[in-house]
């Protein structure tokens, strides 16, 4: 660094930082966007010694638009499973960049001797943002005013608006891990406030459905154990007959309205792996408390059959009653594999039976449940999507998880955000209708066997690679957010452009501008690996908006 102080870079969002290596990314200081878009970059900084108590001052038309927050390091034992592919950043173990802090005004930034960091700023593009190109000047000061070292950033707003998400996304939420690492007794009132919190960060996101605890989600639960109870719908028993209580799930309803869900995803209505048991549920009977079913029920047996047979009904009522009923899904069991297919199709046949009108759906990716008619939304992952594509499946959702690390698009600390962000393009292609994965906020071992502190255990305790089972942190006043979360917003802002694009000139020659010089059709695992190629082919779909929509406004 020579005699140079401090030293800083651009840098795009898909570029990691580590404060142990150099930096390889190449400068990004234009970059383009739409109207009701959230656009991200970096500046990366270094310094020759200590610096403490950096200020970070924005000069810009849009600094009331612009956050600025710290990206952190957290610790990663386990980054990827040992037999992975070739795209990744790193395998060994050790601090990877994710989590966004806010930077704190009195504290600032602290520079560190020779080590790479970064902050991230997101600039908030409003529908009635002014179009054109807006100089952002970042400088970095020390407290008694003294600029040590700045960079300019020029983003070309274009005046055309991203069309609303259609695209169904859900991250499952947890709403056990609040309570837990929180402290607050479920659904207390300081529970409630979290809740919302998180929702709304959620919402913002691009997550528009939301999990929603009918009864305590039968998920990551070992054999025989059970998660904290987090029922929203309360029950009361009287010998063979129940009656059900609906207050607490309207209050969940209203306020993931308020904030911008749209659609209601009931949890499972019976085991993972397979719908061989109930899930945990909880009654008043004799005026006691007490679980009446769980891991001892049989799921095809006449205790709980009586109990669905009763329950579903009444909810569908409710439904009713409510004008939920286009935006309600259910779900039988996650993920059952071809050895349960018979424990399945029982369970199927009684959830489909009293639910007639509403989609069901569940991750599983063998083809032979759909074949057989036993799901009506099938969402394969995104490594056994072809088998569906191949057979015209309607509506065909996707997700991943830790099982998808080689060649597929995926979010570990590991993966280049590259690898993060291609997932939209590739929705758009294919018109895939929703994208589910299960790990918004899950701070619980692997099976939920105990709670860890997401700040220091990353892999659910050595289960699966950093990244995999949670996309957000617990902070004191709400959801501290990642690297990762905001990049797989930037995927679906991807679709959205393309979509926009697409009514503009139809699907044909959007896919001809997507695939223009590639050596092949863009796919689920044939994809451009370079976040050169994805900024740029970005911008090229905004550069085509934009010769449709004249700067007049």
């Amino acid at each position: 660094m020579n005699g140079t102080v401090l030293e800083t870079r651009c840098l795009s969002s898909l570029a990691k930082v580590f404060p142990d290596q150099e930096l390889t990314d190449p400068v990004t200081d234009k970059g383009s966007a739409l109207r009701n878009e959230a656009f991200s970059f970096q500046v990366a900084f270094r310094a020759n010694h200590i610096l403490k108590e950096l200020k970070v001052r924005i000069e810009s038309d849009l600094a009331e638009q612009i956050s600025v927050r710290s990206v952190g390091l957290v610790p990663s034992e386990l980054p990827i499973y040992g037999d992975h592919d070739d795209f990744i950043l790193r395998a060994a173990p050790g601090l990877y960049p994710d989590p966004l802090y806010p930077v704190d005004e009195k504290e600032g930034l602290t520079a560190l001797p020779v080590q790479w960091r970064a902050i991230w700023l997101t600039v908030d593009i409003h529908a009635q943002t002014p179009p054109g190109i807006h100089p952002i000047r970042i400088a970095l000061e020390i407290a008694d005013g003294e600029r040590l070292a700045e960079e300019l950033f020029e983003l070309d707003i274009i005046p055309a608006s991203l069309p609303k998400q259609r695209l169904i996304h859900t991250e499952w939420f947890h709403a056990d891990c609040l309570a837990v690492y929180y402290g607050f007794e479920v659904f207390s009132e300081q529970h409630w406030e979290m809740i919302d919190r998180y929702v709304l960060s959620a919402a913002r996101h691009g997550m528009n459905m939301l999990l929603t605890p009918l009864f305590t989600p039968p998920l990551d639960t070992a054999v025989g154990a059970e998660r904290p109870t987090v029922q929203l719908v309360d029950v009361e028993k009287s010998g063979e007959s129940y009656r059900f209580g609906y207050e607490k799930l309207t209050r969940w309803i209203e306020l993931c309205l308020r904030r911008g869900i749209e659609y209601i995803e009931f949890s499972h209505l019976f085991t993972q792996w397979g719908a061989k048991h109930a899930p945990k549920i909880v009654a008043t009977e004799n005026g006691e408390s007490k679980r009446i079913f769980g891991w001892e029920t049989d799921a095809s047996g006449e205790a709980y059959g009586n109990f669905l047979s009763q329950f579903l009904p009444s909810l569908v009522t409710y439904i009713q009653d409510h004008g939920l009923a286009g935006r309600c899904y259910f779900h039988v069991s996650d993920e059952p594999n071809i050895e349960s297919l018979a424990s399945y199709e029982s369970a199927s046949r009684i959830v489909n039976g009293l639910l007639p009108q509403f989609p069901v759906i569940d991750a599983l990716s063998d083809y032979t449940f759909y074949e057989k008619g036993l799901v009506k939304r099938p969402i394969p992952s995104n490594d056994h999507l072809q088998a569906f594509l191949n057979n015209g499946v309607p509506e065909l959702w996707t997700y991943y998880c830790c099982a998808q690390y080689k060649d597929v698009s995926n979010r570990f600390f590991c993966f280049p955000s590259a690898r993060n962000r291609i997932l939209g393009m590739q929705l758009y292609k294919y018109e895939i209708a929703g994208f589910l994965h299960w790990g918004y906020n899950f701070w619980f071992s692997q099976l939920s066997q105990k709670p860890v502190d997401p700040y220091r255990v990353t892999d659910a305790l050595h289960a699966f690679p950093s990244g995999d089972a949670f996309l957000v942190y617990p902070g004191k006043e709400g959801p501290v957010e990642s690297i990762r979360l905001e990049v797989f917003t930037e995927a679906l802002q991807d679709l959205r452009a393309l979509q926009l694009l697409e009514s503009l000139i139809g699907k044909e020659k959007t896919i001809e501008l997507l695939e223009e010089r590639l050596a092949g059709p863009l796919t689920f695992t044939e994809y451009p690996q370079q976040a050169e190629w994805m900024l740029t082919k970005r911008d090229a779909v905004n550069r085509a908006i934009s010769e449709l929509h004249p700067r007049s406004n």
